[in-house]
């Protein structure tokens, strides 16, 4: 089987905002150029991806050497001769500039995250999450569906019923060690973000009740709140579906985001589930409009029957031409990333440069912190080995900032609200969430919306306030290949274009839009008329071993089908996981046995987050 990749498209080009590829105007000095003879190891990063080759001219000239470039990041890691990083800094397609050094190792007894304003305990305390705490607001109860690249069995994301398996279908679910888990490290952070819990009892599974009785807010609080001895999410009592699309390499297509979407909204119900909250940390430039646009048509059928839609702005910052997609739906609660600036102090925050704006008509509902955002590592997975280096904290957390980790801390606090006010609907939610959010002095409401998340504030007005949403609904009738806009998989030189899934289905956009209003979009392991998983449901996650059924071979692309047995991606160190093993399966040194890595990655736009680095996400990629 081959494995699918992204071909290397970019979507950042926009005429008269950006420099491209223009070389340094004039000679740097020779003395810069032949500095100190200690280097320094910096983290550069371009205003876009397009400016990489530009950084690594603008380094060579100042007597320095890439060492790393990140196209992603826009530049990468490099070596500087002493004293030239101000220069560097100064050049018109450099953005930042950042020391490269390792962090100390520490465990959570001796990392204090009280001095670290990026730690999930600053962070709940900033948007008021541990004031919801203490009113008994904890998520229990509420099923959040995390569609991301899966997420790995790691201390604070393994007790007993915290994480639920949906389907998995991603291009992982061919190989039965991979299946459900994480080799990307994308939806580990934000899960951690979610719903993370060191606490959690590890017996039985959280109750489906959706209500906390007043007697145990005081338990609660005990437990809970100005807790710095343990990792505590936003909701730390909520459920995560794990709903994985991702590969290691972050690689989706359109179709399969779109058919984790009408699995959540078929099967929210089920048993142990109460899924009332979707995080969507993806987003695509779509080239029509959401009233015609599949993405945000089967994201508005979500909300219309009763779950929030928590989507990423996207990481475009101020170049981009409007939110991706489907956060242009006016329907969902659409996130943009707040830069704490390393304070506290909520009116001396920014929004975040990287931090998509909107168009005036549809901007971000609101921001939450998404700069330097501390969460969960997912020891060994993709991520952690191109950025561990830099980006790791102590043994057990990662450093990353983008509209990814913003919009999880919303999702977070939606299942916060929701844990106490189930009645309320997703408008009534979005209208709470947004009527008390704390404006920042200076900025524009196209950059941050209704302002910086409060959750507690939310809860403590007593009223949803003015929830109706009178917008033109979408139909749902565009096309697929205009959804994707410049994102693309590719298998074996044969890209996936046109109205067709992934399995080589005919795709029409009029008949899949009825189905799913209908709720019969999925038909037992059955989507777009060809079986992508195994036997069905069974409360507990999918028998079988996922893409049973039509199978790869005979579902061609443009007439070419599948072939080879190697999967893109890159290898996997031979640590291990922390917390939890993998049934079935070891660590075989260097890599997975029976499942081999070779080369490809993840570039254009999609799931809203960037790169990893000392830095944060390097603002692009995943939202």
């Amino acid at each position: 089987m081959a494995r699918a990749s992204v071909i290397s498209k970019k979507r950042w080009l926009t005429a008269g905002v950006m420099t491209f590829g223009a070389s340094l105007a004039a000679p740097i000095a020779p003395a810069m150029a032949a500095a100190a003879a200690q280097p320094q190891s910096v983290v550069v990063r371009g205003t876009s991806p397009s400016c990489t080759s530009t950084v690594a001219a603008d380094v060579t000239a100042l007597g320095g050497r890439m060492v790393r470039a990140i196209s992603i990041l826009g530049g990468g890691s490099a070596l500087l001769p002493a004293g030239a990083s101000r220069a560097l800094s100064t050049m018109p397609c450099v953005a930042t500039v950042t020391p490269d050094a390792k962090l100390a190792p520490a465990s959570i007894g001796s990392y204090d995250p009280t001095a670290d304003v990026g730690s999930l305990f600053n962070t709940t305390k900033l948007v008021g999450a541990q004031r919801a705490w203490s009113l008994g607001a904890t998520g229990k109860g509420v099923g959040v569906a995390l569609i991301d690249t899966g997420v790995a069995p790691v201390q604070g994301l393994n007790g007993s019923g915290k994480v639920v398996n949906g389907p998995d279908l991603s291009f992982d679910s061919q190989v039965s060690q991979l299946t459900y888990n994480d080799e990307y490290g994308h939806g580990t952070h934000l899960a951690g973000i979610i719903g993370g819990n060191d606490l959690m009892n590890p017996v039985g599974a959280v109750s489906s009740d959706a209500s906390v009785s007043t007697s145990s807010v005081s338990s609660t609080v005990n437990k809970y709140t100005g807790n710095t001895n343990a990792f505590i999410g936003v909701a730390p009592d909520s459920r995560i579906v794990n709903m994985k699309v991702g590969d290691e390499n972050g690689v989706t297509d359109v179709s399969q985001v779109i058919a984790a979407i009408d699995w959540v909204v078929q099967h929210a119900s089920d048993p142990k589930l109460n899924i009332k909250v979707i995080n969507l940390s993806y987003g695509t430039m779509s080239g029509q409009a959401y009233t015609m646009d599949p993405l945000a048509y089967a994201a508005e059928v979500a909300w219309q029957h009763g779950i929030v839609v928590v989507t990423a702005a996207g990481n475009q910052g101020s170049s981009s031409n409007g939110l991706t997609d489907p956060a242009y739906d006016p329907y969902v609660i659409a996130v943009g990333a707040a830069d704490t600036q390393g304070t506290l102090n909520k009116a001396l925050h920014t929004v975040a440069s990287f931090s998509s704006v909107g168009d005036g008509t549809r901007n971000p509902d609101l921001i939450a912190p998404g700069v330097h955002v501390e969460s969960l590592r997912d020891p060994g997975s993709n991520i952690d080995q191109m950025f561990g280096a830099t980006a790791t904290v102590g043994t057990r957390f990662f450093l990353g900032s983008g509209t990814s980790q913003a919009t999880a801390v919303v999702s977070g606090a939606v299942a916060d609200y929701l844990s106490l006010n189930s009645w309320a609907s997703p408008s009534q939610v979005k209208a709470a969430l947004t009527q008390s959010a704390t404006q920042l002095p200076n900025e524009p409401s196209t950059a941050q919306g209704a302002g910086e998340l409060n959750v507690a504030a939310a809860i403590n007005s007593g009223s949803s306030g003015s929830s109706k949403q009178r917008f033109a609904q979408s139909t749902g009738t565009g096309t697929l290949e205009a959804t994707r806009g410049n994102l693309h998989i590719t298998a074996n030189g044969v890209t996936l274009t046109g109205e067709q899934d992934i399995m080589g289905a005919a795709w029409s956009s009029a008949s899949m839009a009825a189905a799913e209003g209908n709720l019969t979009a999925w038909n037992g392991g059955t989507f777009n008329g060809a079986g992508w998983s195994g036997a069905g449901w069974s409360g507990a996650g999918w028998s079988g071993a996922g893409w049973s059924g039509a199978g790869w071979s005979g579902a061609g692309w443009s007439g070419a089908g599948w072939s080879g047995s190697t999967w893109n991606g890159a290898g996997w160190s031979g640590a291990g996981w922390s917390g939890a093993g993998w049934s079935g399966a070891g660590w075989s040194g260097a890599g997975w046995s029976g499942a081999g890595w070779s080369g490809a990655g993840w570039s254009g736009a999609g799931w809203s987050g960037a790169g990893w680095s000392g830095a944060g996400w390097s603002d692009y990629s995943w939202v």
